[in-house]
């Protein structure tokens, strides 16, 4: 395997952080599942980090700086380091979501303008 690769596989758990598991330099990203009418216990806010969640299945609440909105799977929102933040799964339906932590204001590039093509080709350029 490649010295330019860190491979995990994430099992089903209701809440597995990364940045051990793939020895994570510039991110922190956590994989989440909150059982139907489970909540994150507090409510937090980031000194640094921004956060990008994605909603991958079910439906629930964020609840954000004092206001309750309706989150479902397809969803993805950013929230600022400030911004007061706690989630919670509907009544009905179970939760599942990624979380992306990283410093606000670090991003210096894009795909586009980081990104450097190579000479070599997958198997399936071929």
């Amino acid at each position: 395997m490649s010295e330019n690769l860190t491979l995990c596989r994430v099992e089903a758990a209701p809440r597995t952080e990364l940045h051990d598991k793939l020895a994570l330099t510039g991110c922190e990203v956590s994989v989440n599942e909150l059982p139907a009418g489970a909540a994150v216990p507090f409510v937090h806010r980031h000194q640094e980090n921004e956060e990008l969640y994605g909603v991958l299945a079910g439906k629930g609440e964020l609840y954000l700086d004092g206001e309750v909105h309706e989150i479902a799977a397809g969803d993805w929102f950013k929230v600022k380091p400030e911004g007061h933040r706690a989630i919670r799964a509907s009544a009905e339906s179970a939760l599942k979501f990624i979380c992306i932590q990283t410093k606000a204001g670090s991003l210096e590039h894009f795909t586009m303008t980081d990104g450097v093509p190579c000479e070599d080709k997958a198997p399936w350029h071929e």
